[in-house]
């Protein structure tokens, strides 16, 4: 039978870990966010598992959307560049203020173009909240204001994140192995 835990060359974020920051992140937006027209914007697909766990960290009332955006395609493990919206939202973000959850925040390509998109759409405010961050990645000018973990420049994949569609449901953060991504 096979195992997909088989392909993590080791684990770097342990599930106790994962619960632990988001319940920490959640408590930092609670109170920063108190008072305010709070909208949690989930990147789709890979930041679904941890949108999910925030939200319910978050104490505070809070609305949610989704998009679709990527600068990645298929089985590719770098980023074209190209930013393209598969699925845009449905709120009107006028006077809200605009928190996007992200899986991770490698290159900043994606965000660097959807952070200046989502502002011209009379918001209060739009931040970033990852629970992973690649600065070693990093090839354009953004930082996420809340900020899990700082991450190795590591293929990484589990919670939420994948390689080719697979992977998403492995409940730790793992380095996949190399084997895997380069057949």
């Amino acid at each position: 039978m096979y195992d997909i835990h088989q392909d993590i060359d080791h684990q770097l974020v342990s599930r106790e870990a994962l619960q632990e920051k988001v319940n920490e992140l959640g408590a930092a937006i609670s109170r920063d966010y108190a008072g305010h027209n709070l909208l949690l914007v989930s990147i789709l697909k890979g930041a679904v598992v941890f949108m999910a766990d925030l939200m319910r960290a978050v104490t505070i009332p809070c609305a949610i959307d989704f998009m679709v955006v990527s600068s990645y395609g298929g089985a590719n493990t770098n980023s074209t560049g190209l930013v393209k919206i598969v699925k845009d939202l449905d709120a009107d973000l006028t006077g809200k203020d605009v928190l996007i959850v992200e899986d991770i925040l490698d290159t900043g390509i994606t965000l660097s173009h959807l952070v200046p998109m989502l502002e011209m759409r009379n918001p209060n405010s739009v931040r970033i909240c990852s629970i992973l961050s690649k600065p070693s990645r990093r090839k354009a000018d953004i930082e996420p204001d809340y900020t899990g973990f700082e991450v190795p420049d590591e293929f990484v994949v589990g919670y939420g994140l994948d390689y080719n569609e697979n992977y998403r449901n492995l409940p730790y953060v793992g380095v996949l192995k190399p084997e895997v991504y380069s057949k």
